[in-house]
């Protein structure tokens, strides 16, 4: 990995107090919502449809505005946001793109995540031609490929099988170990496993909105710990 990969890096992004509404809604999508992102770390960010975890990632990238409240991101805290269906350009060869964007001191990492991700057979392939799951998969990897302290990842994986996502993000976790990552995924038993916390967010009407969970944050070298696994599981559906 290259330099900027190893270095220690220590952030925190925090959420204060915000209120939102849709513009053409009356009612409040959050209301006085507060809660705080450590890096570095994989995170994840769970809930039902409509709570809102779509608009709170992007307004943590800086990509919504129009609420109140406060949110504070720490110096040096480069953040990316990818989701699942964002495209790359159908007309050129999925190599030919991936090296033109990736730096040249990163070229190491693209053969390195290609090989992990299972997608060096796709890349003589145009994007529009390959799967959905093989589009996650390449989008995702153009990500990883950035200069970039604090990525995330909204349904990024939401096409690819079950055993496949667990193998990338134990890949990425041991990749990326100073860098931190917020997943979205409806998938209980994976974020409980992989994150080492869970923000709970909830409708606003209830109190408090997002709740702090400790995930398993298990990693390619853990020995799984079933029953801690199931309380932890658990915990995040009460808390939902």
């Amino acid at each position: 990995m290259s330099q900027a990969n190893r270095r220690q890096i220590t952030m925190l992004i925090e959420c204060n107090d915000l209120n939102y509404r849709y513009p053409s809604s009356q009612a409040n999508l959050f209301r006085n919502l507060s809660c705080r992102i450590s890096i570095p770390g994989f995170h994840a960010l769970f809930g039902p449809s409509g709570v809102g975890k779509t608009t709170l990632a992007k307004m943590i990238a800086g990509l919504v505005e129009g609420f109140s409240g406060k949110i504070t991101v720490h110096p040096d805290t480069g953040i990316l946001y990818t989701y699942n269906l964002e495209r790359l350009p159908g007309w050129s060869l999925a190599k030919d793109h991936l090296a033109d964007i990736t730096p040249h001191d990163r070229m190491p990492d693209l053969k390195k995540l290609t090989e992990s991700f299972g997608i060096q057979g796709c890349l003589e392939s145009r994007f529009s031609k390959l799967s959905l799951g093989q589009q996650n998969r390449m989008n995702l990897t153009r990500y990883l490929l950035q200069d970039f302290n604090f990525l995330i990842m909204d349904e990024s994986l939401a096409n690819v099988d079950e055993a496949t996502r667990e193998v990338i993000i134990l890949q990425i976790k041991q990749l990326f170990p100073q860098k931190a990552f917020l997943y979205i995924s409806h998938n209980v038993m994976e974020v409980a496993k992989f994150c080492k916390i869970i923000l709970v967010l909830r409708s606003a009407d209830k109190s408090p909105q997002i709740t702090e969970i400790k995930g398993q944050n298990q990693t390619d070298q853990d020995i799984p710990d079933h029953p801690a696994l199931e309380q932890t599981m658990l915990e995040i559906v009460h808390a939902s």
